[in-house]
């Protein structure tokens, strides 16, 4: 018969329920901890909050720990954990590409997905798609084609051509469409994306009515 008073705390489908955000520690003993707990907790099946639970995670290629509120998403934990704000939150429902990040190799919405659930992952933000002071080559490419207005989509665009090329090289231009539909331009640059997303996969870019490209 099950238990008329279960223990307090919160399951993984209450995260939603509890909101709030605590401070960020990078130390690598944190990290360790902050696996160990996670390993324990899968093995366990522990019921976790209401309180900070502990995460550990690759960005960019440095390591990082932080305690976290069960509620708190992956682009919350960017932005105002680790200050990587070029990952954007614009419609904040995943149908917009604004806060695309590069999971495990794999293009995500950071919006959309709890921080608990990349524990252990590694991800790429905008901020790490170039080295160091040189950029990368679809980044050069946006820049050339002017492949933006605004800009506040921008890097959700570069991010998610990045992961593009990444798998396919040399797409179409029906495949970079489909690749890049997850992502508005309220602008309308499209034509100008299109075409940096071409170059920066070496190839010539289309030709809009005018023969301009």
């Amino acid at each position: 018969m099950p238990d008329p008073n279960p223990p307090p705390g919160f399951s993984r489908r209450s995260f939603m329920k509890t909101v709030g955000v605590s401070a960020t520690v990078t130390t690598l003993s944190g990290i360790a901890e902050a696996h160990a707990l996670a390993r324990e907790q899968e093995a366990g099946d522990q019921l976790l909050g209401p309180g900070p639970i502990s995460i550990a995670f690759t960005v960019n290629g440095k390591a990082a720990e932080m305690r976290v509120e069960p509620s708190t998403t992956l682009a919350e934990a960017l932005r105002f954990q680790l200050g990587l704000t070029g990952t954007k939150v614009i419609c904040d429902r995943g149908a917009c590409g604004g806060c695309s990040v590069i999971l495990n190799g794999k293009l995500a919405n950071a919006c959309m997905m709890l921080v608990i659930d990349a524990q252990g992952a590694s991800i790429t933000t905008i901020e790490g798609i170039a080295k160091g002071s040189k950029l990368d080559p679809v980044q050069e490419s946006y820049l050339r084609h002017d492949a933006l207005q605004c800009g506040y989509c921008t890097p959700g665009f570069i991010v998610a051509t990045r992961v593009l090329l990444d798998d396919v090289p040399k797409p179409t231009l029906d495949q970079i469409k489909k690749a890049l539909g997850g992502n508005i331009c309220r602008c309308g640059t499209y034509t100008n994306i299109f075409n940096a997303a071409l170059e920066a996969s070496g190839q010539a870019p289309i030709m809009d009515q005018k023969g301009v490209a």
